[in-house]
Order: structure tokens, then sequence, then C-alpha cells
């Protein structure tokens, strides 16, 4: 590991400690004898195949950057979308999924969305699911909002 402050490239391990979505390490540079964090996360090489026949490597980060997106402004904090997205990588993860298209991976996402913060899964459904006009964001509010007993 390469020290942002020297540049030299070697450096000891003082700490190590494990997140949900991330291994941090505290290094010590050999030359300088400064301190910095690293965080060490998995690399999912997952092929998602997008809806017009392409395929792209599945990215942990693009996901949460789509999630963050749908919760921007709710009571959804950032710790929380990135547990979710850790989540679904993982899930991925356990499932040994050698292969999955955009569709299957939204699905995902929505079903987690859902369980958290409505106005977040109808932000992600709006872009996932590519509504046409608003009666199509009405009849999918209508959908998963329960109805009141008359």
């Amino acid at each position: 590991m390469r020290c942002p402050f020297c540049g030299f490239e070697e450096s000891k391990v003082t700490d190590s400690r494990a997140s949900q979505d991330a291994v941090r390490r505290r290094r010590e540079c050999l030359r300088c004898e400064k301190r910095f964090t690293t965080f060490e996360t998995m690399d999912l090489t997952i092929p998602v195949k997008k809806r017009d026949g392409r395929y792209e490597d599945f990215s942990q980060e693009k996901l949460l950057k789509g999630l963050l997106a749908a919760c921007y402004h709710t009571k959804v904090s950032h710790e929380e979308v990135r547990t979710l997205a850790s989540k679904i990588a993982s899930g991925l993860m356990v499932k040994q999924v050698q292969e999955i298209s955009s569709q299957e991976l939204g699905e995902m996402a929505m079903n987690e969305l859902k369980q958290i913060d409505m106005v977040a899964y109808i932000r992600f459904a709006c872009v996932y699911r590519r509504f046409k006009d608003i009666d199509e964001v009405v009849e999918e509010i209508e959908a998963i909002v329960p109805k009141e007993k008359t």
C-alpha cells in the first residue's frame, strides 16, 4: 500500500476491523511513520445483463448511488443505504449467482426499499420501471398503499 504522504510502498498494519461492507485497516508508513486508514471491499465480478443486451460488471458503488438518489431527503440514513447495498451484494455472493439481469437486480433493490421507506421505493421504481406518465405512478402507489376500510 502506497503512503499518501511520502509515496513509499511499504507500510505495516497497526489495526484491522471488519465492518458490514469493508475491512478498515490503520496503517503506518515504514519511511515517514505517518498513519493512514485504508478500506478494503470485496470486488464481485458478476456480469449484469442490461435491457439492451449489453453486459456490465456488477458495481456495488453504482447500486449505492442509485439507492442514495432514491433515499435523498428521506428518513433513511446514509449508513442504512450502505448497509442495504452491502446486503444485496452479499445476497448475490451467497446465492453464487453467475449472471444477473438488471431487472432482477432492480427488483431486489425495490423489495428492500419497500420495507424501509415507501417514498424511496417509489422514486427508485419511477427510474427503474420507466413510468411514462403520472397514471402509472398513481397505479404503483395504489398497489402498495393499504386500502382504508370504509
